[in-house]
Protein backbone atom coordinates (compact mmCIF):
# COMPACT_ATOMS: atom_id res chain seq x y z
CA UNK A 1 0.00 0.00 0.00
CA UNK A 2 1.16 3.62 -0.88
CA UNK A 3 -0.91 6.54 0.44
CA UNK A 4 -0.82 10.19 -0.14
CA UNK A 5 -0.89 12.12 2.71
CA UNK A 6 -2.60 15.95 2.54
CA UNK A 7 -4.02 18.94 5.01
CA UNK A 8 -5.27 22.28 4.69
CA UNK A 9 -5.75 22.26 0.94
CA UNK A 10 -8.49 25.78 1.91
CA UNK A 11 -10.31 25.49 -1.04
CA UNK A 12 -7.23 26.22 -3.11
CA UNK A 13 -7.91 24.64 -6.70
CA UNK A 14 -4.03 24.41 -7.51
CA UNK A 15 -3.55 22.60 -4.56
CA UNK A 16 -6.36 19.98 -5.43
CA UNK A 17 -4.59 20.28 -9.21
CA UNK A 18 -1.37 18.83 -7.71
CA UNK A 19 -3.12 16.70 -5.48
CA UNK A 20 -4.89 14.88 -8.35
CA UNK A 21 -2.25 14.35 -10.74
CA UNK A 22 -0.17 13.53 -7.75
CA UNK A 23 -2.60 10.89 -7.02
CA UNK A 24 -2.79 9.40 -10.44
CA UNK A 25 0.71 9.73 -11.73
CA UNK A 26 2.79 8.73 -8.46
CA UNK A 27 0.44 5.32 -7.99
CA UNK A 28 -1.11 5.44 -4.90
CA UNK A 29 -3.54 3.05 -3.23
CA UNK A 30 -5.70 6.31 -1.08
CA UNK A 31 -5.62 9.91 -0.62
CA UNK A 32 -5.73 10.61 3.27
CA UNK A 33 -6.92 13.82 3.75
CA UNK A 34 -6.91 15.69 7.12
CA UNK A 35 -9.29 18.22 7.18
CA UNK A 36 -9.94 22.01 5.91
CA UNK A 37 -10.47 21.26 2.37
CA UNK A 38 -13.01 23.66 0.91
CA UNK A 39 -13.05 26.86 2.96
CA UNK A 40 -9.49 29.29 3.58
CA UNK A 41 -11.16 29.54 7.29
CA UNK A 42 -11.39 33.51 8.61
CA UNK A 43 -7.41 33.40 10.38
CA UNK A 44 -6.05 32.93 7.12
CA UNK A 45 -5.94 35.44 4.20
CA UNK A 46 -7.00 34.14 0.52
CA UNK A 47 -5.21 31.23 -0.88
CA UNK A 48 -3.39 31.13 -4.29
CA UNK A 49 -6.38 30.04 -7.11
CA UNK A 50 -9.06 30.72 -4.28
CA UNK A 51 -11.78 28.51 -5.42
CA UNK A 52 -13.87 26.25 -3.50
CA UNK A 53 -16.12 24.89 -7.11
CA UNK A 54 -12.76 23.52 -8.67
CA UNK A 55 -11.57 22.25 -5.65
CA UNK A 56 -14.92 20.06 -5.71
CA UNK A 57 -15.24 18.90 -9.34
CA UNK A 58 -11.37 17.71 -8.95
CA UNK A 59 -11.98 15.68 -6.24
CA UNK A 60 -15.37 14.68 -6.75
CA UNK A 61 -13.53 12.62 -9.61
CA UNK A 62 -11.40 10.61 -7.30
CA UNK A 63 -14.41 10.06 -4.06
CA UNK A 64 -13.65 6.69 -4.06
CA UNK A 65 -10.02 7.05 -3.89
CA UNK A 66 -10.17 9.71 -0.57
CA UNK A 67 -10.43 9.06 2.86
CA UNK A 68 -11.03 12.34 4.82
CA UNK A 69 -11.62 13.85 8.17
CA UNK A 70 -13.44 16.90 9.51
CA UNK A 71 -11.40 20.15 9.92
CA UNK A 72 -11.90 22.93 12.01
CA UNK A 73 -13.34 24.78 8.92
CA UNK A 74 -15.61 22.46 7.56
CA UNK A 75 -19.40 22.60 7.60
CA UNK A 76 -22.45 21.00 6.82
CA UNK A 77 -22.73 22.52 3.59
CA UNK A 78 -19.15 21.00 2.48
CA UNK A 79 -20.19 17.44 3.02
CA UNK A 80 -23.39 18.14 0.74
CA UNK A 81 -21.09 19.54 -2.22
CA UNK A 82 -18.19 16.64 -1.45
CA UNK A 83 -19.12 13.02 -2.79
CA UNK A 84 -16.61 11.38 -0.31
CA UNK A 85 -17.08 11.25 3.53
CA UNK A 86 -16.21 13.56 5.96
CA UNK A 87 -15.07 11.86 9.03
CA UNK A 88 -14.80 12.83 12.45
CA UNK A 89 -11.37 10.67 12.69
CA UNK A 90 -10.43 7.58 11.69
CA UNK A 91 -8.65 4.61 12.85
CA UNK A 92 -7.22 1.89 10.31
CA UNK A 93 -4.40 -0.71 10.77
CA UNK A 94 -1.19 -0.80 8.07
CA UNK A 95 1.51 -3.10 8.49
CA UNK A 96 1.96 -3.13 12.35
CA UNK A 97 0.58 0.32 13.07
CA UNK A 98 -2.62 1.28 14.83
CA UNK A 99 -3.12 4.60 13.15
CA UNK A 100 -5.19 7.44 14.21
CA UNK A 101 -6.31 10.32 11.48
CA UNK A 102 -7.46 13.69 12.59
CA UNK A 103 -7.28 17.33 11.67
CA UNK A 104 -5.62 18.01 15.31
CA UNK A 105 -7.52 21.00 16.58
CA UNK A 106 -8.75 18.50 19.66
CA UNK A 107 -5.49 16.50 18.95
CA UNK A 108 -5.43 16.95 22.98
CA UNK A 109 -8.46 15.11 24.04
CA UNK A 110 -7.45 12.21 22.19
CA UNK A 111 -7.11 9.07 24.69
CA UNK A 112 -6.40 5.95 21.81
CA UNK A 113 -4.23 3.82 21.91
CA UNK A 114 -2.38 4.31 18.55
CA UNK A 115 0.92 3.80 17.80
CA UNK A 116 0.60 6.14 15.11
CA UNK A 117 -0.93 9.57 14.62
CA UNK A 118 -1.55 11.84 11.92
CA UNK A 119 -2.70 15.35 12.13
CA UNK A 120 -3.26 18.45 10.28
CA UNK A 121 -4.36 21.82 11.24
CA UNK A 122 -0.99 23.75 12.48
CA UNK A 123 0.15 24.34 8.37
CA UNK A 124 3.48 22.95 10.10
CA UNK A 125 5.01 19.84 8.97
CA UNK A 126 6.09 17.10 11.55
CA UNK A 127 7.30 13.73 11.70
CA UNK A 128 9.27 12.54 15.04
CA UNK A 129 8.64 9.23 17.40
CA UNK A 130 8.01 10.20 20.94
CA UNK A 131 7.03 7.26 23.46
CA UNK A 132 7.09 4.38 20.91
CA UNK A 133 4.48 6.73 18.96
CA UNK A 134 4.76 8.27 15.59
CA UNK A 135 3.47 11.37 14.93
CA UNK A 136 2.58 12.98 11.55
CA UNK A 137 1.72 16.08 10.37
CA UNK A 138 2.50 16.67 6.47
CA UNK A 139 1.93 20.58 6.97
CA UNK A 140 -0.08 22.23 4.38
CA UNK A 141 -0.29 21.93 0.74
CA UNK A 142 -1.86 25.91 0.40
CA UNK A 143 -1.12 27.91 3.20
CA UNK A 144 2.19 26.86 4.99
CA UNK A 145 3.43 28.44 8.01
CA UNK A 146 6.32 28.81 10.53
CA UNK A 147 9.07 29.44 7.32
CA UNK A 148 7.86 25.45 5.81
CA UNK A 149 7.11 25.21 2.10
CA UNK A 150 3.73 23.70 0.92
CA UNK A 151 4.40 20.23 1.76
CA UNK A 152 2.46 16.58 1.39
CA UNK A 153 3.44 13.20 2.58
CA UNK A 154 4.01 9.94 1.60
CA UNK A 155 3.78 6.52 3.56
CA UNK A 156 4.15 3.24 2.25
CA UNK A 157 5.43 -0.09 3.68
CA UNK A 158 9.03 0.59 4.24
CA UNK A 159 8.96 4.77 5.21
CA UNK A 160 7.11 7.64 5.66
CA UNK A 161 8.09 11.23 4.05
CA UNK A 162 7.38 14.35 4.57
CA UNK A 163 8.10 16.69 0.96
CA UNK A 164 7.69 19.87 -1.03
CA UNK A 165 5.80 20.45 -3.97
CA UNK A 166 9.27 19.76 -5.76
CA UNK A 167 9.28 16.55 -4.18
CA UNK A 168 12.29 17.74 -2.03
CA UNK A 169 12.69 15.51 1.13
CA UNK A 170 11.91 17.78 4.35
CA UNK A 171 11.29 14.76 6.69
CA UNK A 172 11.75 11.16 6.43
CA UNK A 173 11.59 8.13 8.51
CA UNK A 174 12.00 4.05 8.35
CA UNK A 175 8.93 2.34 9.36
Amino acid sequence: MKYLIVSDIHGSSNSCEFIYDEYKNGKYDKILCLGDVLYHGPRNDLPENYYPKGCIEILNKIKDEIICVKGNCEAEVDQMVLAFKILDNYDFKFNNYDIHLEHGHHLDLYKGDANMIMSGHTHIPVLEKKDNIIYLNPGSITIPKGGFPRSFAVMDEEKIKVLDLNKNIIFEMKI
